[in-house]
């Protein structure tokens, strides 16, 4: 299941090739006699100095590797730095990740491990989204303490409070109990509860200088590993809509929403076990996502 369960979660606030050269090229004809036994003509007589010829020839071959070699740099160029890809109805391009040289984020806070100081460009809107995708699925979410940690680094100033607010109303000690949890987000004793979002690809839907709007693809792992867990850990797929804002030289969220799919079919393969689940969220670290 999704971070909120299978309802729709909705909205929380409002490339020519080388140039070629004067020489002309010419044919030379090895001599007729003297010939060997096997009919081959007799070998010409090495040069101190190559031909002009085989200059040219040679120059060419060179300036052609170089500009294969520069062609395939990158998957090509772009204004955001992404490689090209097939689009939709609206000429949105579905563009590879694809590196540009670019650092895509200055650094991660130290207390909750999630990046902060994207640039300013289409690219770090999207960065920013997927890692925010993933603040916001992860089991911190409900804890109220944790929470309120992770709310001001990914929210705008103006709204953390109200964020805070609602989030906690989302997160009540009756909604945390269907999922098996206490007041505090914290599973019984000798099981272990998974939360974990991963960004499958973003799109950018609306773009501006100081806002944007995101859709990140998800897929993720949700529930209660261990003996006697009513709610154990399946896989789920969802889209999460974040509406960015420029806000204190970085990215920040003024609202999301989240809503079911795509989501492909099911592989027919046997689930792990509890204690094999609970083995991989510990041993298994999260990314920085960048676009």
């Amino acid at each position: 299941m999704s971070p909120h369960g299978d309802d729709h979660y909705d909205s929380y606030g409002g490339d020519h090739g080388p140039a070629g050269t004067d020489g002309r090229l010419t044919r030379t004809r090895l001599p007729d006699g003297d010939g060997d036994a096997f009919g081959t003509g007799r070998r010409p007589r090495p040069t101190t100095k190559p031909s002009r010829s085989l200059l040219t020839v040679v120059t060419v071959v060179v300036l052609l590797i170089a500009a294969i070699a520069f062609a395939n740099r990158g998957g090509g160029d772009s204004d955001d730095g992404d490689g090209g890809g097939s689009g939709d109805a609206k000429g949105n391009q579905a563009q590879s990740t694809a590196p540009t040289g670019e650092r895509p984020v200055k650094g991660k806070d130290t207390t909750t491990g999630i990046a902060t100081g994207f640039p300013r460009t289409e690219q770090g809107a999207q960065s920013a989204a997927a890692n925010y995708a993933v603040a916001l699925g992860s089991a911190e979410m409900y804890n109220r303490e944790r929470r309120r940690e992770i709310v001001p680094l990914i929210f705008a100033s103006n709204a953390v409070a109200r964020m805070q607010s609602e989030l906690d109303r989302a997160y009540t000690k009756d909604s945390l109990a269907e999922l098996g949890l206490d007041e505090n987000g914290k599973a019984p004793k000798g099981q272990t509860y998974v939360s974990r979002t991963a960004p499958v690809g973003t799109k950018i839907t609306d773009y501006a200088n100081t806002t944007a709007t995101v859709e990140v693809w998800c897929t993720g792992a949700f529930g209660t590993a261990g003996e006697g867990s009513k709610t154990p850990v399946a896989n789920d797929w969802f889209t999460t809509t974040l509406k960015l804002r420029w806000s204190n030289n970085d990215w920040k969220v003024d609202s999301f929403a989240q809503k079911n799919g795509p989501a492909p079919v099911n592989a027919d393969r046997t689930a792990s076990t509890a204690e094999e689940i609970t083995k991989a969220v510990e041993e298994y670290g999260g990314f920085t996502y960048a676009r």
